[in-house]
């Protein structure tokens, strides 16, 4: 008998100690959806951000490719003869991304090389993007292009509380406001908020009626985040991510001091020391008011952006507010002389965010922009369906040549090349009248 207990007891005790150090059935539930799905521990793992796709097409017209390969040149001899540490371009030709290519250092001295995906900062060519983003919201019916600000904005004070009630956006993206020419651009630079910076307007002393005189600015200019955070309940930058970067997928873009200081693939800005080109800080100077000048994005963003600008902008918005993005609503004189190396300006506007520039027979929406030792260039030819971009990390002659010199090249070749894409590719259209089909010149 106390054999059999002895055992009993035993038994008993294997399998209480068994018991207590059985795992729980959540544990093993987790344990077997781990060896199932063969998924790590989200602890242990780092999504990689996802990065840009861009499909380069190789064009067939021989002559738009005799000018591809005109202008790769004059950028590649432009870097080594020092015009510039590096530099990136990027071509859409109709519907497809032609050119896409990364020239030179992204710091002087190393040999870390430029490629698609180096990301710099726009400048002024922020200001084409808050426009887009309106006209993504105005798609939307968030806003109106002739909405008050003050209808977004109730702190928004001029020196007039009359002038004040007549501002709309529209005035606000095609730099008519009223207030003078760069007003408190210089409190940019010491780093003040933009409530700060906007509170100050209510002193300036004004010199025109909203939507009669254009003045160029970067404060102003500004009061397009305040409506945008009003109507999406979002920041400036999540709101330009949600509806521009997002839907074209512009991985590498952003518009944050923060964001391109945590980007791994950034080119450094330079500026003139000695006749050397030296590298400096990337500063957040210009982030406090991001609609002017706080965009950063790469080449391969901006071959996105500008196919899909000169296609219509149907992944952002409806075509009739793309149209009024690009619509001349006050004259205002373009300050690139180098446009005459090309042909000479006849005459030149400020639409939404853009600038229009007619010369004889052609017409190029155009913006330039520079910060912090980078500059940026783009330009759509609507009619001929043709647009680039260029940016570089340094200022000077090669930024400033870039979008004339392509223009040259180009309309050099522009019979040439739409003789052949007729012939080769003819545009069928159906006649009004019993008669065949003809091709559409």
């Amino acid at each position: 008998m106390k054999i059999g207990y002895s055992v009993l007891i035993g038994v008993l005790v294997i399998l209480f100690v068994g018991f207590m150090y059985l795992p729980t059935q959540d544990e093993n539930t987790t344990a077997a959806v781990k060896a199932v799905n063969q998924e790590p521990d989200s602890s242990e793992v780092t999504l990689a951000a996802p990065v840009t796709a861009v499909e380069l097409e190789a064009t067939n017209n021989p002559h738009l490719q005799n000018v591809l390969d005109s202008y790769n040149e004059f950028i590649s001899n432009a870097i080594a003869r020092g015009m510039a540490p590096g530099a990136a371009v990027a071509i859409i030709h109709d519907t497809s991304v032609v050119f896409l290519k990364g020239f030179g250092l992204k710091q002087a001295g190393t040999t870390d090389s430029i490629d698609v995906h180096t990301v710099f900062r726009l400048g002024s060519v922020s200001k084409c993007f808050a426009s887009v983003l309106a006209g993504a919201l105005v798609s939307d019916q968030l806003i109106n292009w002739d909405d008050p600000i003050l209808k977004y904005y109730p702190q928004f004070q001029l020196i007039s509380p009359e002038h004040t009630n007549k501002v709309t956006i529209r005035h606000v993206l095609s730099h008519t406001t009223g207030l003078p020419y760069h007003a408190y651009t210089n409190m940019i630079e010491e780093h003040l908020p933009l409530d700060t910076l906007l509170a100050s307007l209510k002193t300036v002393k004004l010199f025109g009626e909203p939507g009669q005189v254009y003045s160029y600015q970067n404060v102003g200019y500004s009061l397009i985040e305040k409506v945008v955070e009003n109507a999406t309940r979002q920041t400036f930058e999540r709101a330009l991510t949600e509806n521009v970067f997002k839907p074209l997928g512009m991985y590498s873009s952003s518009a944050s001091y923060l964001a391109i200081m945590n980007h791994p693939n950034v080119a450094q800005p330079h500026h003139v020391v000695r006749k050397q080109w030296m590298p400096v800080p990337i500063s957040d100077t210009y982030y406090n008011v991001s609609p002017a000048g706080g965009v950063n994005a790469s080449i391969a963003d901006m071959a996105l952006w500008l196919k899909s600008l000169l296609t219509g902008g149907k992944e952002i918005m409806a075509d009739t507010a793309l149209t009024e993005i690009f619509e001349p609503q006050v004259k205002a004189i373009s300050k690139n002389r180098n446009f005459n190396r090309w042909k000479r300006p006849r005459s030149s506007y400020y639409a939404l965010g853009w600038r229009v520039i007619n010369f004889q027979n052609d017409q190029l929406l155009y913006h330039g922009g520079y910060v912090n030792g980078y500059r940026s260039e783009v330009a759509i030819d609507q009619k001929n369906k043709i647009a680039i971009c260029v940016l570089t990390n340094s200022p000077g002659n090669l930024a400033d040549l870039s979008v004339p010199e392509f223009f040259k090249r180009y309309s050099q070749k522009a019979d040439s090349i739409w003789y052949w894409q007729n012939l080769h590719n003819p545009l069928f259209v159906k006649h009004t009248s019993p008669a065949s089909a003809i091709s559409h010149q």
